[in-house]
């Protein structure tokens, strides 16, 4: 027989005992909890109705953020949960009623070694200056990662850290290094109005949690130009592909010059995907790209469609292709062959061991 509807609050703890990450809420549905990239209904529970959705989102929001949802808006939030884990959550429409996706951020930042990091990145957060992209599709452990570098970065050199995030996702605490975290619509603005002022904030490092229009990716690029080490993600499909993102949102008569600001301070690009284990839990898989002098190259020259062959010529260099990459979890029996082939755009070049 269905149990009584619980709380937000119980159905978190029962995503954070079942190891899950994220908790979907909509009418219609019983409540689903993502765990190992999987969906599944919470069991025994009842299907949402618009009043419990309701009910579950003004629970959660705060008064403002229920007055944008209730102008019409989606509302990105965050909030702490019991002093183990960090709520990224967003509050939508379906079919004209509320719909709330939550996922689970843990207090704890994962080392590099926790997630298998690749030696070349690590590097990356020793840099005085210069651009790194962490890309990927959404899920795909990018916060986590660039949260990793951050901390690092905090706990070994005595810089000062701007974080620009929408909404704070990973909370770091001031060590060796200074860090202010700042979040859209609670501490500026927009990206584009804390990107202008952060050359006044005497910023050493900065980390933008999203490059989402023009304006962000202009002075994301800008920041990286004048000295400063820039971290920023990107939802992109591998390696080489972020880079025409990047330049394909300017206007045509701008390409060239974002092409040559590009190949000066682009340090690199690392794309990421989460795979099922085969004993549980999810592992990452990465795709690294090193800005070289040849990457540089062709990245000023307009010829990124050859990008890919630089990432396969250049492993003595810290490089590798999802699918090397791949192939080494499947032969360390980490991932399944079939699993590993599924999250690759190149299955061919992954090898069954």
């Amino acid at each position: 027989m269905p149990q009584e509807l619980p709380s937000v609050e119980t159905l978190l703890g029962y995503v954070w005992d079942q190891n899950g990450s994220d908790l979907l809420l909509t009418a219609g549905s019983a409540p689903m909890i993502r765990v190992d990239g999987t969906l599944h209904s919470a069991p025994d529970l009842p299907r949402l109705t618009p009043a419990d959705t309701e009910a579950m989102a003004r629970a959660i929001l705060s008064e403002k953020q229920w007055e944008e949802y209730s102008n019409g808006e989606e509302v990105d939030f965050s909030f702490g949960w019991q002093g183990k884990a960090r709520i990224r959550g967003n509050a939508f429409r379906q079919r004209n009623s509320v719909a709330l996706a939550l996922r689970m951020m843990p207090r704890s930042i994962p080392s590099y070694d926790d997630i298998g990091v690749p030696e070349v990145v690590r590097d990356w957060a020793k840099q005085l200056q210069g651009l790194v992209l962490v890309t990927g599709p959404t899920g795909s452990g990018k916060s986590t990662t660039i949260a990793s570098m951050i901390e690092w970065i905090c706990a070994n050199r005595p810089v000062h850290v701007i974080t620009i995030e929408d909404p704070i996702e990973y909370v770091h605490r001031h060590q060796l290094a200074a860090i202010d975290q700042r979040g859209v619509g609670e501490d500026t603005e927009s990206f584009g109005q804390a990107l202008r002022s952060a050359l006044r904030e005497d910023p050493d490092v900065i980390l933008v949690g999203e490059m989402r229009d023009l304006e962000s990716i202009r002075f994301a690029i800008t920041l990286a130009e004048t000295g400063h080490l820039v971290f920023a993600s990107l939802h992109t499909n591998d390696a080489p592909q972020s880079l025409d993102r990047l330049i394909d949102v300017f206007p045509g008569d701008e390409q060239a010059l974002v092409r040559t600001q590009l190949a000066i301070c682009l340090t690199g690009v690392v794309y990421q995907r989460l795979l099922p284990r085969v004993d549980g839990g999810r592992v990452a898989a990465f795709e690294v790209l090193v800005a070289t002098p040849p990457v540089r190259n062709l990245i000023k020259e307009g010829r990124t469609n050859q990008l890919r062959n630089q990432v396969m010529l250049g492993s003595h260099q810290g490089m590798q292709t999802l699918e090397s990459s791949l192939s080494e979890l499947v032969k360390s029996g980490l991932v399944a062959y079939d699993q590993a082939t599924a999250y690759s755009l190149f299955p061919s070049e992954i090898e069954r061991h």
